[in-house]
């Protein structure tokens, strides 16, 4: 089957003063690049000269929302974002940047939760003179802190809208009645959560409530931490400091069971002559023009098989053939090993 290869684009939501967030249909996660995935893989261990290769390929294909976070490294991967916007010879106005803010980090490599007003402002700081930026496009709370309410991380997330460092505000893995709470203080133009063909809990409550609210979604891990592309058969194959490694849905009995789910996405993919990784994102493309993938990849090869997707179209049966696929209720695991911070 023939994909195309021009990316359309989509829009989020709006700022406060009514300015949409425009951005090419399918994001670059760039975590991967600085941690979580391990020091190498099978295809050989990754140099931040290819994650910068990798940024520069992803904007010449029309790739315009890079999604980075402090929390990245920590402060790495920003670094490396960074780089490779001084590097790439792009507009900046054509890039969106997006950032995340939500810990504080202890001397002994620890963190916890903080999105006191101070933290805001100090973790903004120290992402723009990283960043080599005088405003991000975007800037989410990466996780919701129970110890401080949402109206007053919002308020101060606001105060940095009007300092003119930020263009538009999200959240993180936050609940619906968070998501309302935030809004009424200031727009919220993005939510960005766990959304793919093997997790799909924001369907039942956030979703409806976005669409409400005139809010996009960006999916992160829309090919299930590689899982969906069908190429990871075991966790022994998974560099040693991968967190994969211990992820409940990668492990054990769980693997296998959920090996069984993806085999049928790989045949399905076959049949329209794509890959199961561009199936799945397929899939989530088809979930609606608000809603923009963020597949993290290192590699120059994955970000053109990853952006060709937008050009996979697929009607009701192959939408019904998917979700026949991967029933939620077949999905082996959880997604965290710990899901306790998570959908406040």
């Amino acid at each position: 089957m023939a994909t195309d290869t021009t990316l359309p684009t989509r829009t989020l939501g709006s700022s406060a003063n009514g300015t949409a967030l425009d951005v090419g249909a399918v994001g670059l996660g760039c975590m991967g690049m600085s941690a979580y995935y391990g020091t190498s893989s099978g295809d050989g261990a990754p140099t931040d000269d290819e994650s910068v290769a990798t940024i520069h390929r992803a904007l010449d294909l029309g790739v315009t929302l890079l999604d980075t976070a402090e929390v990245y490294g920590p402060h790495t991967n920003e670094e490396l974002v960074g780089r490779a916007l001084r590097t790439s010879g792009v507009d900046r106005d054509r890039v969106v940047v997006a950032t995340k803010f939500g810990f504080r980090f202890a001397p002994d490599g620890s963190r916890g939760l903080d999105s006191s007003p101070a933290n805001v402002r100090r973790a903004l700081d120290g992402s723009l003179r990283r960043l080599g930026l005088d405003h991000v496009d975007l800037l989410y709370q990466h996780r919701v802190d129970p110890a401080v309410p949402i109206e007053e991380t919002v308020g101060a997330m606001a105060e940095l809208v009007q300092a003119g460092k930020v263009r538009h505000l999200g959240l993180s893995e936050a609940s619906a009645d968070t998501v309302r709470r935030a809004h009424a203080v200031h727009p919220i133009t993005a939510l960005q959560t766990e959304y793919s063909l093997w997790t799909r809990d924001v369907e039942a409550d956030i979703l409806p409530a976005l669409r409400e609210l005139g809010i996009g979604l960006v999916p992160y891990s829309p090919l299930g931490r590689g899982f969906l592309t069908g190429t990871i058969r075991s966790a022994e194959g998974l560099a040693p400091d991968d967190f994969r490694r211990s992820n409940p849905r990668f492990v054990g009995a769980a693997l296998e069971a959920n090996l069984a789910l993806v085999d049928q996405v790989r045949a399905l993919a076959a049949s329209k002559g794509v890959t199961a990784g561009q199936l799945a994102l397929a899939w989530i493309l088809a979930q609606g023009d608000d809603v923009v993938p963020i597949p993290g990849t290192k590699r120059v090869a994955r970000v053109e098989e990853n952006t060709a997707a937008a050009g996979v179209g697929l009607d009701a049966e192959d939408l019904a053939a998917l979700a026949a696929a991967i029933p939620t209720s077949a999905v082996t695991g959880d997604r965290y090993e710990d899901m306790t911070p998570l959908g406040r």
